[in-house]
């Protein structure tokens, strides 16, 4: 900074206190009244890439083979069996029950699901009325055998093996303008990615974007009260059964009260602990109040900022108060003891003259130390993930103004105080700084060879690094959210979603799939013409397509085209018009067959989709699996033989609607040219490799079955969210060589010296590559947050490096003596380094009170880095400069 800026600064401030303060009290009320639009985002949405072709091609397969939210219950009664008449009684009152809550539409459990095989119906008796477990005269029995054993469209989907826990599905009333909002913002997305919106649709995507935000809070709260109506349900329900919650709605709620929960207790449970390190550590009230009233001015600005930007906060970021508080406090700690060595050496000046002289001594490297870190979070804009660029982009924020606030607060609140007395006594902190001094002095040799060796440990372990996404992983086994997730997990199929999309080959797409019948099968009449009719019944109203569901009860519908959807737990398996019965007997007449031609629809290209799905069944890292081979398993077994074509063409025209929206459309487009292979990913597999599990899927079909690269599509929320933990993780990777330039770039401005500039990059490099090291040690796989530990670390770490120094080029042309330097830089600002390092690194660990345990481990993994470059900045960065004795230069 120029003498001339610094004048001026001096000016500015000092000679009018009391100005910035009253302005800087006015801002805060400011700040206040905007803090009231701070939100909450917890939706899928925001945990995917934002430019993922993936993600388009997902959200057009989920609305060709439809899907809705819902809730999900498992049921286990306790001490008696599921299939017994009193749990079936009770399961049956649970179930009306839930139809009294607000907005329910349906509620659908293994009640309402037809019994095919207990005893078997006759194939031409699909289309009359059949019987549930809610009949009279039901074996019991045989009924369990079906769920269990014998209907694959039933077992380990409804019921789980052991035939003792069941699923009950809570379906909402659609709400339309949510979907009118998220569709206009969506198409006006596509639209600015393809460089079609002028001025006048920029502004419209800013109104449609803010609209849908803004409904979408309104959304959350209203969720939020009806999932406490059902847990209040549940709860009365649970002195004879086990039940755990799940589904879309209950994850996004849950999620909100975790952050709600995390920004509470990391505000209060790091201004608690600086309230009492400041007190601890300089024992007068005027330290503690200048440095919170600093923090506080910093943290009500930003948030402030946030609301009136609608900048939502997410999991990533539900930190950024801890690290605001934690940044700003190292700040003026650093002010503090520097300000109270120059009142030591000259007890006789004016509070006037302490105050500009510590700002002329701090202002430059604690310019360069927030200029490091801004870098280290800005980093983080190009990851292609919304909460993490928000983040970087808040934090980069918030550092600048941490900045302005500490050098306008600090001596605007001390300049109309007088100086006092110095302190007096002994010096605990300084004997120990000298303490590093004089170990670092005596075994210098024997600190270069362990910092060699941990680096060559650390890229040992580095090499070792796994990047995984266990989304069971990121909760805590208390909450109902992991103890949900787990009972789905074990007992009934799985929960990471994956389909696999199949198409038709290009080149017989247009073909006739009768050419490649015998010649007895197929007679190219229309099949409403077949004299054989084996549903022949009543006429019925035609229905249309819009309900169509899934029969898959946790199946992949589009939660990333939902602001509130979660990615794991995904349509309604036996969606219908609100209310009905989705099976109810309803017999029909044949209907112009639209499936006549088709590829996949006979009987030699289904029997290769059975092949491929024995084939999917059979991987270890896979539960449930579910196509149109399932159906046709079912009624191969109803037939009590193989389907002949005419077969199958006759069912395909004659089956009642209400089972070909449940067996049919969620796996079989409507040419029958494509196929829907519905597969859920054991997501508590702790050998689980998403990644490889893809390549291998992928490969092995093209490999083993004969199908085409271009035939094969895998999608859903295990590949989105799969595709962005990789894509996380190279951009981290590239960026790792941005951050490392553009510090190593800002120290040489500063230090005017290569060989500094490297040796200042030393210890944040080892504090980072230690813990990366670490993590690939014990097996930790790099996640959503963890991923970005790195740039955030070489960023925070090379502050005290920095101020390190500054004050050994200070300090050197004393005498020029690098040993006698390095004294007394550690009984000087050593003792701020050591003062602010435990900040930081206290104020880290407490994220480990998080809910989220992504956060936990940032924080407990970042607050170690810390330590490291504390222990690395006193030992390792005066050895290197005793051994290399650069030349340091005024910058």
């Amino acid at each position: 900074m120029t003498h001339r800026l610094f004048n001026a600064y001096c000016r500015a401030v000092l000679a009018h206190p009391v100005l910035w303060l009253v302005l800087l009290v006015l801002i805060c009320g400011v700040a206040a009244t905007q803090a009231r639009n701070f939100k909450i985002d917890a939706s899928a949405d925001s945990m995917v890439l934002e430019n993922d072709k993936a993600l388009e091609y997902y959200r057009k397969v989920s609305k060709q083979y439809g899907g809705s939210d819902f809730l999900i219950i498992t049921y286990s009664p306790k001490d008696k069996p599921l299939f017994q008449q009193s749990s079936l009684d009770h399961l049956q009152s649970l179930q009306q029950s839930l139809k009294d809550v607000d907005r329910v539409s349906s509620v659908y459990s293994m009640l309402d699901v037809p019994l095919l095989f207990s005893p078997q119906v006759e194939f031409s008796d699909l289309a009359n009325e059949y019987r549930t477990l809610t009949s009279e005269g039901v074996d019991l029995s045989l009924a369990e055998k079906e769920f269990t054993d014998e209907n694959p469209l039933y077992e380990d989907l409804l019921v789980s093996d052991d035939g003792n826990t069941t699923a009950l599905l809570v379906s909402f009333e659609r709400d339309q303008k949510y979907y009118d909002l998220l569709y206009k913002r969506n198409d006006l997305r596509d639209l600015e990615r393809n460089g079609e919106l002028d001025e006048q649709g920029q502004q419209a995507l800013e109104d449609a974007t803010r609209a849908f935000s803004d409904y979408s809070s309104q959304i959350q709260q209203r969720t939020a009260g009806e999932i406490d109506q059902v847990r209040e349900i549940m709860d009365s329900y649970r002195d004879d059964a086990n039940l755990f919650l799940g589904g879309v709605p209950m994850i996004t709620t849950d999620l909100v009260r975790f952050i709600r929960s995390d920004l509470k207790v990391f505000g209060v449970g790091v201004l608690v602990f600086l309230i009492l390190t400041l007190f601890v550590i300089f024992r007068r009230p005027r330290w503690v109040i200048v440095p919170l009233a600093c923090c506080g001015v910093t943290v009500l600005a930003v948030t402030g900022w946030l609301g009136w930007m609608d900048w939502k906060v997410s999991v990533i970021s539900s930190n950024y108060i801890s690290l605001l508080l934690i940044i700003t406090m190292s700040i003026t700690i650093h002010l503090t003891v520097r300000f109270r060595e120059l009142h030591e050496e000259n007890p006789d000046a004016s509070q006037t003259w302490l105050i500009r002289e510590t700002a002329a001594h701090m202002m430059r490297p604690s310019i360069y130390m927030i200029l490091t870190t801004m870098v280290g979070f800005s980093s983080l804009v190009i990851s292609g993930i919304r909460p993490v660029i928000d983040f970087g982009w808040m934090m980069t924020l918030g550092l600048g103004v941490s900045l302005i606030v500490c050098f306008l607060v600090f001596p605007a609140l001390l300049a109309p105080l007088s100086a006092g007395a110095p302190r007096q006594g002994r010096d605990i902190s300084r004997e120990l700084t000298l303490a590093f001094a004089g170990f670092t002095e005596r075994h210098r040799p024997i600190l270069l060879f362990v910092a060699l060796a941990v680096i060559i440990a650390s890229l040992w372990g580095v090499s070792r690094l796994t990047v995984e996404n266990r989304f069971i992983d990121y909760f805590q086994k208390d909450t109902e959210i992991y103890q949900g997730m787990v009972q789905i997990d074990r007992k009934l199929g799985g929960t990471t979603p994956l389909d696999i999309v199949i198409d038709a080959p290009k080149a017989t797409i247009a073909q006739k799939a009768a050419l490649n019948q015998p010649a007895t099968g197929w007679d190219g009449d229309s099949v409403e013409d077949s004299p054989s009719d084996p549903f022949a019944s009543d006429a019925m109203a035609d229905s249309t397509d819009e309900d169509a569901g899934s029969a898959d009860p946790f199946a992949d519908s589009d939660p990333f085209a939902s602001d509130s959807a979660d990615p794991f737990v995904d349509s309604d398996p036996f969606a219908s018009d609100a209310g009905a019965d989705p099976f109810a007997s309803t017999p029909k007449k044949a209907e112009p067959n639209p499936l006549k031609g088709s590829y996949w629809f006979t009987p030699a290209r289904l029997g290769q989709l059975v092949d491929i799905q024995d084939y999917l069944e059979a991987l270890p890292e896979t539960g449930k699996v579910l196509s149109i081979a399932t159906t046709y398993e079912v009624a191969e077994k109803l037939n009590g033989r193989p389907l002949s074509y005419v077969q199958l063409m006759l069912l395909a025209s004659f089956i009642p609607d209400d089972l070909r929206k449940q067996l049919v459309k969620p796996y079989l487009s409507d040419d029958g040219n494509q196929v829907r292979i519905s597969v859920r990913v054991i997501d508590s597999d702790k050998n689980l490799n998403r990644n490889e599990l893809l390549a291998k899927i992928r490969t092995d079909l093209q490999n083993d079955f004969g199908l085409r690269p271009e035939q094969v599509h895998l999608t859903g929320a295990m590949v989105l969210y799969n595709n962005m933990l990789q894509s996380l993780f190279d951009s981290q990777i590239k960026t790792l060589g941005y951050v490392f330039a553009a510090i190593l770039f800002m120290l040489l401005i500063l230090f005017r010296s290569i060989p500094v500039a490297l040796i200042s990059m030393v210890p944040s490099l080892i504090s980072a590559s230690l813990v990366l090291g670490l993590m690939g040690w014990i097996g930790l796989p790099l996640d959503l947050m963890t991923i970005t530990i790195t740039a955030i670390t070489i960023g925070i770490a090379v502050d005290d490096t920095i101020h390190y120094i500054h004050r050994f080029h200070e300090e050197l042309p004393k005498d020029n003596d690098y040993v006698a330097t390095m004294k007394r830089c550690h009984g000087s600002i050593g003792k701020a380094m050591y003062y602010t390092s435990l900040t930081i690194i206290a104020g880290f660990s407490i994220l480990a009170l998080s809910s989220f345990n992504p956060t936990v481990y940032f924080g407990l993994l970042t607050g170690l880095a810390m330590l490291v470059a504390l222990l690395s900045n006193l030992t390792l960065l005066p050895a290197l400069l005793i051994t290399v004795k650069p030349k340091l230069r005024a910058g």
